[in-house]
Protein backbone atom coordinates (compact mmCIF):
# COMPACT_ATOMS: atom_id res chain seq x y z
CA UNK A 1 0.00 0.00 0.00
CA UNK A 2 1.25 3.25 -0.91
CA UNK A 3 1.79 6.37 1.91
CA UNK A 4 -0.67 9.48 2.00
CA UNK A 5 2.45 11.38 0.81
CA UNK A 6 4.12 9.33 -2.09
CA UNK A 7 2.40 10.72 -5.23
CA UNK A 8 1.30 14.20 -5.73
CA UNK A 9 0.10 15.51 -8.84
CA UNK A 10 0.03 19.72 -10.38
CA UNK A 11 -2.02 20.86 -13.71
CA UNK A 12 -0.03 23.35 -15.40
CA UNK A 13 -1.71 26.06 -17.96
CA UNK A 14 -0.98 24.07 -20.80
CA UNK A 15 -3.01 21.31 -19.26
CA UNK A 16 -0.07 18.44 -18.96
CA UNK A 17 -0.39 16.90 -15.75
CA UNK A 18 2.85 16.67 -13.54
CA UNK A 19 2.90 13.15 -11.32
CA UNK A 20 5.48 13.50 -8.77
CA UNK A 21 7.15 10.83 -6.40
CA UNK A 22 8.34 12.05 -3.39
CA UNK A 23 9.18 15.01 -4.41
CA UNK A 24 10.61 13.91 -7.97
CA UNK A 25 8.74 14.22 -10.96
CA UNK A 26 8.40 10.66 -12.61
CA UNK A 27 5.66 11.68 -15.04
CA UNK A 28 4.34 14.19 -17.29
CA UNK A 29 0.80 13.48 -19.18
CA UNK A 30 -0.81 15.47 -21.56
CA UNK A 31 -3.49 14.76 -24.08
CA UNK A 32 -6.29 12.00 -23.79
CA UNK A 33 -4.16 10.71 -21.06
CA UNK A 34 -3.95 13.78 -19.07
CA UNK A 35 -7.91 14.14 -19.83
CA UNK A 36 -8.94 10.50 -18.57
CA UNK A 37 -6.89 11.40 -15.36
CA UNK A 38 -8.72 14.22 -14.72
CA UNK A 39 -11.85 12.38 -15.11
CA UNK A 40 -10.78 9.45 -13.25
CA UNK A 41 -9.11 11.48 -10.51
CA UNK A 42 -12.38 13.62 -9.51
CA UNK A 43 -14.31 12.19 -6.52
CA UNK A 44 -11.47 9.94 -5.57
CA UNK A 45 -10.84 9.83 -2.10
CA UNK A 46 -6.92 10.50 -0.94
CA UNK A 47 -6.29 6.23 -0.68
CA UNK A 48 -7.96 6.08 -4.20
CA UNK A 49 -6.04 8.67 -6.00
CA UNK A 50 -3.08 7.47 -4.62
CA UNK A 51 -3.73 4.23 -6.05
CA UNK A 52 -4.49 5.76 -9.59
CA UNK A 53 -1.21 7.95 -9.44
CA UNK A 54 0.69 4.87 -8.81
CA UNK A 55 -1.40 3.11 -11.70
CA UNK A 56 -0.39 5.89 -14.29
CA UNK A 57 2.82 6.31 -13.41
CA UNK A 58 3.85 2.30 -14.36
CA UNK A 59 6.91 1.04 -14.00
CA UNK A 60 9.07 4.21 -13.49
CA UNK A 61 12.00 2.94 -11.21
CA UNK A 62 14.29 0.59 -12.78
CA UNK A 63 16.72 -0.89 -9.45
CA UNK A 64 18.94 2.41 -9.67
CA UNK A 65 17.51 4.33 -7.32
CA UNK A 66 19.24 4.68 -3.76
CA UNK A 67 17.41 3.64 -0.98
CA UNK A 68 16.44 6.10 1.89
Amino acid sequence: MTNASEFDYRIVKDGRILISWRGKQVVTLAGKKADKFRNQIDGLDDNGAQLLMARMTGNFKRGNERPR
